[in-house]
């Protein structure tokens, strides 16, 4: 199989299967027992919060481990609105946000708040100004992700970030397509939230950042976990297994970004040049791994499935949206008209790709393009 969906996951790295393999079956005592054994998983997951920590420039105290980016999405939003009820009932959410961001935004309204959804330009950017415009003075949150998971196209965050802080807004910011391979805005905002398996680390983990005095209320009672702001039994194993892999991505981030980004750039242009109908969706500065192509004749989901009969894999959109067969909100939000959203194709290339699979890809790739296309000429 040529795997082209690593915005969706990504394989795990045999060297984070070894760190975390030793606390799934020797070292697996619970950290919050007081006997050795807890002991022992305890200060493993101490190391791996500093550790994380360290690579993203913020204290350890400001990392708090999640189930991955759905949860710290879930948590920045509900936890912070709350703990400022009664300072104000409004909410700046970008029309391009994740699914996490966007169905905890509805879930407010429901409870008497109200929301601002702003849509982004013809190149999928969020425009500071826009924000700005949007901020009244009962806004409580902001939350505008760092680069979009369907496009790829890195948004204006430290000039969004600035904004809010001028009007004293909690900003969110979504990091789970960046962490490791962007720099982490720990700077310009007052959360973040990461998900480990997107930098070949384990599925089911992920961190929020928040940086101290932020104003927030937890989502999950229970014990005294995450300091008493995230109860529930902590995932050392996976705690260490994500900070290994966050550790290689940093480590390897501008070795890793050219190589992926030279088999993205040949491929794309092969696809924009050999196949005609075709239209890149989004503007150029985007993250080094993604492309969003619509085809025109086709739609995403049978292109999918027909590549996927071909030993390659894409997707169509956000992984957490494939099962419903809906037109993407990004790329509605960007303003494209319906023909051009249903017929778009997310291909998401790793560090484990080649540029034979890419060009193997295309070949396989125009084959499919014009099944479709016969069948419905």
């Amino acid at each position: 199989m040529i795997y082209l969906d690593n915005a969706s996951t990504t394989p795990l790295d045999p060297d984070v299967l070894d760190a975390m393999t030793v606390y799934l079956k020797e070292e697996f005592g619970n950290p919050s027992s007081q006997h050795s054994a807890g002991r022992k998983t305890a200060v493993a997951l101490l190391d791996a919060r500093d550790k994380i920590a360290a690579l993203a420039g913020c204290s350890s105290d400001e990392i708090y481990f999640t189930s991955g980016g759905t949860e710290a999405g879930n948590w920045a939003l509900k936890g912070a609105c709350l703990a400022r009820r009664g300072q104000g009932k409004h909410l700046v959410v970008s029309a391009i946000e994740h699914p996490a961001l966007i169905e905890s935004a509805k879930d407010m309204i429901k409870f008497g708040w109200e929301v601002s959804f702003v849509m982004p330009d013809k190149d999928g950017v969020i425009r500071p100004e826009d924000i700005k415009k949007a901020m009244r003075n009962d806004t409580v949150f902001c939350a505008v992700m760092h680069a979009n998971n369907e496009t790829g196209v890195i948004q204006p965050v430290e000039e969004i970030g600035g904004i809010c802080r001028e009007n004293s807004v909690f900003y969110y910011c979504d990091c789970v397509q960046t962490a490791g391979v962007l720099p982490f805005p720990a700077n310009c905002c007052n959360a973040a939230g990461i998900s480990s398996h997107k930098f070949y680390g384990p599925n089911g983990f992920g961190a929020l950042y928040l940086k101290k005095g932020s104003p927030i209320l937890r989502l999950i009672s229970g014990g005294k976990q995450e300091r008493g702001l995230r109860g529930g039994t902590s995932n050392v194993a996976s705690a260490v297994g994500c900070a290994v892999a966050l550790e290689n991505a940093v480590k390897n981030r501008e070795k890793n970004n050219a190589k992926i980004a030279e088999i993205r750039d040949a491929f794309v242009g092969r696809v924009l040049s050999e196949i005609d109908g075709t239209h890149l969706n989004g503007g150029s500065y985007r993250l080094p791994a993604n492309a969003n192509i619509s085809f025109d004749g086709c739609t995403g989901e049978n292109l999918a499935l027909l590549l996927d009969m071909k030993g390659v894999a894409v997707s169509t959109g956000s992984a957490c949206s494939a099962g419903a067969v809906t037109a993407s909100h990004v790329l509605s939000a960007m303003g494209f008209e319906e023909d051009r959203v249903r017929s778009a194709v997310r291909f998401t290339f790793g560090k484990y790709n080649t540029a034979e699979e890419a060009d193997t890809a295309v070949g396989l790739l125009k084959s499919a393009v014009a099944q479709i296309r016969s069948v419905r000429a």
